[in-house]
């Protein structure tokens, strides 16, 4: 079995073993398993019962990350995403009116659609018709928005209702264990220590069980497992000859294709694996296609990926191995429940830092260059959408382009992508 795990996943030319990557995928899980609870919820308010979101939401995981692994060799994890999962359900069941299972259709749809460009030349058209600045902008982005949901989760960034967000309370044990747990983090990382990811984690874990904050976790402790298995194959295409459909899917697919390219670029250049670029995301496709099978918003690379590629995650075993974790994990749901933000939000916040490495890559002395990179960094945060952020600066490169004679610099794959990321604006607005 040991040699068999170097032979498929190229451990050796990697320059990794298998207990490196073991742990990574590991990692990889602690930091992304809140989405088992989280996404579930956030199904359940589009109609779809609790315990089946739970299942959805576990399954695409264990699918698309097995997928990603076995077939692209890359550390990249797949789950559901944030973001667009409040899109699924807020802007096309409750905004657009469809109902979940036709709302799943157009996650099958938009799978397919998806896959067509994956699969196709129209993947590296995209590719290459998005500029190196807008590309390394979309990392820096990425990084921030998840600096600054670790930031939330750990209480040291708070609601405003006059500044919009605001520092927390020092005063407040939540924060105070947030911050210890933070710097002993960092300390064990710039100390290269082996494990330091996992052992801030456990730190943190036992740090706020001894302070007495790890709280009850018993709200998910039984699942009844006939309904659990209610949305798998529950998709209706009764709406696919409405306009409605067709504008959902469409949104979902702009969502999906832009974040992948997004997600995938910024994480393999963690890696200097740019080769696996293509794989990557013909993997990923076939996982958009799964998760609205198994009853869930899309699946998409998981920003998390980046705290496995951190500790030493390299190639597939890291995502095989988080996706069996995922499987486990729906029998573990309150011992999963345990483990507190204050111990993930340091881990979200040292990750996000070490993505806004692509800064010094973009030449911002070029306004035309560096002002739609800094749209991008700017508005993916302060949205909170990673699509919403890139339509910014998207839109903005060409006009920039333009006005200053420069637009022959721009192709034409661009002018195109630019313009649905305005339809989709307008789409929007009218809707």
């Amino acid at each position: 079995m040991h040699r068999m795990k170097h032979r498929i996943f190229g451990l050796k030319e990697h320059d990794t073993r298998v207990k490196s990557e073991l742990l990574a995928g590991f990692i990889t899980f602690i930091t992304l398993v809140y989405i088992v609870v989280v996404n579930a919820s956030i199904l359940a308010d589009a109609g779809i019962p609790f315990e089946a979101g739970i299942i959805a939401t576990a399954l695409t995981a264990f699918a698309g990350s097995l997928i990603m692994g076995l077939w692209a060799n890359s550390p990249i994890v797949i789950a559901p995403g944030m973001g667009v999962n409040a899109l699924f359900t807020y802007t096309i069941v409750h905004g657009m009116g469809l109902s979940w299972q036709e709302a799943l259709a157009a996650v099958f749809v938009s799978g397919i659609l998806f896959m067509l460009i994956a699969f196709t030349k129209l993947a590296s058209v995209i590719q290459q018709a998005i500029p190196t600045s807008l590309k390394e902008a979309i990392t820096a982005g990425i990084g921030l928005f998840i600096a600054f949901i670790g930031m939330q989760k750990g209480g040291l960034i708070i609601a405003s209702k006059t500044t919009l967000v605001g520092i927390g309370h020092f005063g407040d044990i939540h924060v105070i264990l947030t911050a210890i747990t933070l710097i002993v983090t960092i300390i064990l990382f710039v100390r290269k220590v082996p494990g330091n990811l996992l052992i801030g984690i456990v730190f943190g874990t036992v740090l706020s069980m001894l302070a007495g904050q790890l709280g009850d976790s018993t709200g998910a402790s039984s699942i009844s497992w006939a309904d659990a298995v209610g949305a798998i194959g529950a998709m209706s295409f009764q709406g696919a000859t409405s306009a409605v459909f067709w504008v959902a899917t469409f949104s979902l697919v702009l969502v999906i294709v832009f974040e992948n390219i997004g997600l995938i670029h910024g994480q393999l250049h963690m890696l200097n694996q740019p080769e696996k670029f293509k794989r990557s995301l013909r993997a990923s496709s076939v996982s958009v296609i799964v998760s609205g099978f198994v009853g869930s918003s899309p699946a998409i690379p998981a920003v998390e990926t980046t705290a496995g590629i951190s500790a030493g995650g390299k190639t597939g075993l890291t995502s095989v191995t988080t996706g069996m974790l995922f499987l486990l994990s729906l029998f573990f749901i309150p011992v999963i429940k345990m483990i507190p933000d204050t111990a993930i939000a340091p881990i979200l916040i040292l990750v996000g830092g070490l993505m806004m490495e692509s800064v010094t890559k973009i030449p911002f002395a070029d306004f035309t260059e560096g002002f739609p990179a800094f749209l991008v960094i700017a508005a993916i945060p302060l949205t909170s959408s990673i699509v919403d952020g890139i339509a910014f600066g998207f839109i903005m490169y060409p006009i920039l382009k333009a006005a200053t004679g420069k637009w022959k610099q721009v192709g034409l794959p661009l002018y195109v992508i630019a313009a649905l990321f305005l339809l989709n604006f307008v789409l929007h607005a009218l809707g």
